[in-house]
């Protein structure tokens, strides 16, 4: 099977989802931007900024560090609950039979999710930034590839919690507690050695770098951008192993027809 008719076939489907079932989209919209909204209220009865990331603090830099992790939330969470969602329907076997392979359509699945959350999660940077009169530097040639960087870790993190999935069914709790695990990642100074290998860490640095300094893609340092690179890869992988031993766990044990 052309994995270009897969694709197509996902990406049909992701847009049939959202038509049908646009009041939950923009439901869960609105609640992204009144917690942004929360933090804010709380930063201004503040004397100082809380610390976010290399910015020291900044308003514009929890702008950003904002913005990253609701890309990051709809990125680890979409693959883990399109599978809990066809577990519920009873599809998910069907899908098993592609003859792609699961693994394709789960990154068909990945790719259409990115590109449907991209005007969203952009409304909700302008709302933010028209909140906060802070308005920010949007060069999309530079931001577009450095959102793919910072996201593949998150994307290996689907992965995993989609293979946790397949075999353990109800992992809704699990996703709470990384929204906060995906907070530290940001909040941590890469000054520091060892987050240069977290997830997210320099990749916010540099998204950081380009909106609020105005600096191009081509003017940041190449070996942070390899960096962020690697670390992404590397997590990616790890979540794409993980997935693999949860789905073989779930076929010997015959899981994926039951919810």
């Amino acid at each position: 099977m052309n994995l270009g008719t897969v694709f197509g076939a996902v990406f049909r489907r992701e847009l049939t989802m959202i038509r049908r079932y646009m009041v939950n989209s923009i439901s869960s919209l609105v609640s992204v931007y009144l917690v942004f909204i929360l933090m804010f209220m709380g930063f201004q009865s503040m004397s100082n900024y809380v610390k976010t990331g290399a910015l020291e603090g900044s308003l514009e830099g929890t702008i950003v560090g904002f913005f990253v992790w609701t890309f990051t939330i709809y990125a680890f969470s979409d693959l883990s609950w399109s599978l809990i969602s066809e577990a519920q329907a009873g599809t998910l076997e069907q899908l098993y039979l592609a003859p792609c392979g699961f693994k394709w359509v789960g990154a068909c699945t990945v790719i259409s999710n990115f590109i449907f959350s991209l005007v969203p999660i952009m409304v909700l940077l302008f709302a933010m930034m028209a909140t906060t009169g802070k308005w920010l530097n949007l060069d999309f040639v530079s931001l577009i590839p450095l959102l793919l960087i910072t996201l593949l870790g998150a994307y290996g993190f689907g992965f995993a919690l989609g293979g946790l999935a397949l075999v353990f069914k109800r992992i809704q709790a699990f996703f709470q507690i990384m929204q906060f695990v995906f907070v530290g990642f940001l909040i941590v100074p890469t000054r520091l050695a060892w987050a240069k290998f977290l997830p997210l860490a320099v990749g916010n640095d540099l998204i950081s770098t380009v909106m609020v300094d105005g600096a191009r893609l081509w003017e940041l340092p190449l070996n942070d951008i390899l960096t962020a690179t690697a670390v992404g890869a590397a997590y990616l992988a790890i979540g794409i192993v993980i997935f693999s031993c949860c789905e073989n766990v779930a076929k010997s044990r015959g899981l994926l027809g039951h919810y």
